[in-house]
């Protein structure tokens, strides 16, 4: 009897409607059992198919401030004011092993107080001369997979044609870029190569000598809403402080974001200001639009989903996970409405389709017309760092309604440091110093054309950067004949509207006038934006002779 009466006391103390339902709540343990036996090892991937335009994040409260944030009519000033410890953490934390955290700090811009924004360091190549041995020198980028979509030291094969270009060595000895399976379609095999006069080295690779010592050197992304949920400054949740200050302020990357934003292509609105940290002198800089959920909800009329290549990323196929690509690419707006499949759809197909495929079925992905004025204007600007570039500085824009992609550039502060002879059919290479620099890039190369020693250095990482980065969908594009026509339309319309109407030479006399007024009034400011007028002048005059742009 002891054991039924120990039975009665063990069911008893069951909850009494568990004892009434014990058969459901046994089926369903069982039923979850197998499931953890015969699917634990299997991938459950989450398809988001809605194409909601609400964005959860929400802006509650929208600081309006007394002046346009990005007016470059008037006179901006910011001061952060943070705790010493916070920022010495920080930049030990990234030394340490590259992190990038945000400290909290108090904003004053243009006079309007917002406390408790969020301030971090921003870039890669820039920040690199601040990890002293675990950086490359001069802020060089580091680039773990080497080309976007190719591993280190080589190119994906069947994607050279015009875009192969040349190495490190020299001219016209007519080898094959890039080895076996890159010369397919090449339309001017045992081209040029690499120009000559090249010299520089790292050439347009920008140096600063950025400190610790010196905060309001350094590149910040301001964020207004990082402790402060809802929050926003006209609209704007981030706000970028670009590497270079005072005489090193970038006028080439305003005068690249003025020219594209007049050419009709979506461009970062920017302003100069004067930045003050704490009790340390004030120092001009250039403030940018960040690529942000609101500047993403500007795209297509809200309705595009925005993604941002990640600079450690590549554009290689993986598989058909979506989250598989999450370290390759950011989704900046519509999250938990959209994800990143059609990004993967676009990698799958890209990577896979044949020339043949490639030139039937790209306007099937991509917005053709879009991507011709996207790929001439990095060529007519000279940004080595592009799409195909080190940096991968590039936005993947889908529109909901025609399910195509458009690519929106960003990050110009390597334009105008190639050679500025280099037409519509060659590879834009690093330049000669800083930007606006020397004529003669380290590695020019013809698009088209494979140029001699093309594997020089592409091993040894920085050497064959010129020739050597690429990006699948850029190279196949410029390597197929059937998008010859809407390219060079493109070109030419561009060509007339940044050069032949005169508008770079006029802009950058404006950009000059607006650093000058916000402190960069100095001999090197001076010596900066004369290089670069010439580099402008010389860009108009070479392209003026190119019947290929001016027909």
């Amino acid at each position: 009897m002891p054991s039924a009466k120990a039975g009665r006391r063990l069911r008893d103390r069951l909850p009494v409607r568990l004892r009434h339902h014990w058969k459901p709540a046994t089926a369903l343990g069982v039923g979850l059992a197998a499931m953890v036996y015969f699917l634990g090892d299997a991938r459950i991937s989450p398809y988001v198919t809605s194409s909601s335009r609400v964005e959860a994040d929400a802006i509650t409260d929208d600081v309006q401030g007394t002046v346009d944030l990005y007016d470059t009519s008037v006179s901006h000033s910011i001061q952060l004011a943070y705790q010493q410890t916070d920022f010495d953490k920080m930049m030990k934390e990234f030394k340490d092993d590259g992190t990038k955290d945000y400290i909290e700090a108090d904003l004053t811009i243009d006079g309007v107080y917002l406390n408790d924004v969020g301030i971090r360091l921003k870039g890669n190549s820039t920040l690199s001369s601040l990890r002293g041995a675990k950086g490359m020198p001069g802020g060089g980028r580091d680039m773990p997979q080497g080309g976007q979509g190719a591993p280190a030291g080589g190119a994906p094969g069947g994607a050279a044609g015009k875009e192969a270009g040349a190495g490190a060595g020299a001219a016209g000895k007519g080898q094959q870029a890039g080895g076996q399976g890159q010369g397919q379609g090449q339309k001017a095999a045992g081209g040029q190569g690499q120009k000559a006069g090249g010299k520089g080295g790292m050439g347009g690779m920008m140096q600063f000598n950025l400190s610790a010592k010196k905060p309001e050197e350094l590149p910040w992304l301001v964020k207004v809403d990082e402790y402060v949920e809802g929050r926003a400054y006209q609209g704007e949740r981030e706000i970028s402080l670009r590497p270079g200050s005072n005489g090193q302020v970038p006028a080439n990357e305003a005068l690249s974001l003025s020219l594209t934003d007049e050419s009709g292509q979506k461009a970062e609105r920017y302003a100069f200001t004067k930045l003050k940290v704490n009790n340390r002198p004030a120092a001009t800089r250039l403030m940018v639009e960040a690529p942000d959920t609101d500047y993403a909800d500007d795209v297509s009329g809200g309705n595009a989903v925005l993604y941002k290549a990640r600079a450690s990323g590549s554009f290689e196929y993986k598989s058909d996970d979506p989250s598989d690509y999450e370290t390759s690419f950011k989704q900046l707006n519509k999250k938990g409405s959209q994800d990143l499949e059609p990004v993967m759809k676009l990698i799958k197909w890209a990577s896979k389709a044949s020339d043949k495929e490639f030139a039937r079925d790209l306007d099937t992905y991509v917005d053709v017309d879009s991507f011709a004025k996207y790929v001439a204007s990095q060529n007519l600007l000279l940004n080595f760092d592009d799409m195909a570039g080190p940096g991968k500085n590039y936005l993947l824009s889908y529109d909901l309604d025609t399910k195509k992609f458009s690519v929106l550039g960003w990050d110009y502060n390597l334009t105008f440091s190639g050679d500025a002879t280099t037409g519509p059919d060659d590879s834009v290479g690093m330049g000669g110093g800083m930007p606006g620099g020397a004529p003669g890039g380290a590695a020019q190369g013809k698009q088209g054309g494979g140029g001699a020693d093309a594997d020089a250095g592409a091993k040894g990482g920085m050497g064959g950067m010129g020739g050597r980065m690429q990006h699948v969908l850029k190279s196949k594009f410029l390597d197929s004949d059937a998008f010859d026509g809407v390219y060079q339309k493109a070109y030419g319309e561009l060509y007339q509207k940044f050069y032949g109407s005169g508008t770079a030479t006029k802009d950058l006399k404006e950009i000059a006038d607006q650093a000058r007024k916000a402190g960069a009034d100095s001999k090197e400011f001076d010596t900066a934006v004369t290089k670069l007028q010439k580099t402008v002048t010389d860009r108009s005059a070479a392209l003026a002779k190119n019947k290929k742009v001016t027909g």
